[in-house]
């Protein structure tokens, strides 16, 4: 049975689609049958993956509103063993047909969708919007476990609050069996005196949800690779093998994989 993943922080720029995807190439690369999911309108994820936004028909969109199965839009990557479910601009008014149509159990319909193909991969990744709406609802609600990616910069911290309460909620009401699999500082400066004071209140806080490599905990720094293998087309692990960041989300792979 596959385990399947949401990336999620409502706070944007906190590198949640850059952590989801090379989280999901890394986990390909190590030989893992992988479904990278682009739930996000701006769908950077189909663009780090070197995908035009409007270059498909079908995406996401589509299976959410029911029109589509996952199976009828999922693409192959140039990365072996890594698929993916790709987004676009269109899906900013799926809150709009949720609710006009007042479908029922909206909340499930992702779910739904990925009992269809959840045999077939053996990690599901999911990279969520930033906001707590109805697609991160149905992100969560169809995930055994999130990651949540924290910048390690002023007001990291702010908003969390609310994420964990609405975790709390969901498991509550549609989704007990969902964990907090980690908190995963990003962004993050040595040379920065904030940078430090973030990740020691995480410490303080999440000690025991902070990934481990060894001994260290896993950082993803402020890198320029990072920042540039976007515009390539490529995630950091494969466009900058040997980066520190591209090392990072390596890390974070191995991580998930010993469980």
């Amino acid at each position: 049975m596959s385990e399947i993943i949401s990336i999620a922080n409502q706070k944007g720029g906190v590198g949640k689609t850059t952590t989801a995807v090379n989280l999901a190439a890394s986990l390909a690369k190590n030989k893992k049958s992988v479904l990278l999911i682009d739930a996000d309108p701006q769908a950077n994820a189909t663009t780090n993956l070197g995908f035009k936004r409007n270059g498909h028909e079908f995406n996401i969109y589509h299976v959410l509103i029911g029109r589509k199965e996952l199976s009828d839009i999922i693409i192959t990557t140039g990365i072996k063993n890594l698929d993916l479910a790709p987004s676009n601009i269109g899906l900013v008014g799926i809150e709009r047909e949720f609710y006009d149509k007042k479908s029922k159990n909206r909340e499930l319909i992702l779910k739904e969708k990925l009992t269809k193909v959840r045999e077939k991969y053996d990690y599901i990744i999911i990279d969520s919007p930033p906001a707590l709406g109805p697609i991160t609802i149905n992100a969560l609600s169809a995930s055994d476990s999130i990651i949540v990616p924290i910048q390690c910069e002023f007001f990291a911290l702010e908003g969390l609050a609310q994420l964990l309460n609405t975790i709390s909620l969901i498991r509550k009401s549609i989704n007990p069996n969902l964990k907090i699999k980690g908190f995963l500082p990003t962004m993050h400066s040595s040379q920065n005196n904030l940078s430090k004071q973030v990740l020691a209140d995480l410490e303080h806080h999440f000690k025991d949800k902070l990934f481990k490599s060894k001994k260290d905990y896993i950082i993803v720094p402020r890198n320029v690779k990072v920042a540039e293998s976007p515009s390539f087309g490529e995630p950091v692990v494969t466009y900058a093998t040997t980066s520190k960041g591209s090392i990072a989300y390596k890390a974070l792979a191995a991580a998930i994989l010993r469980g």
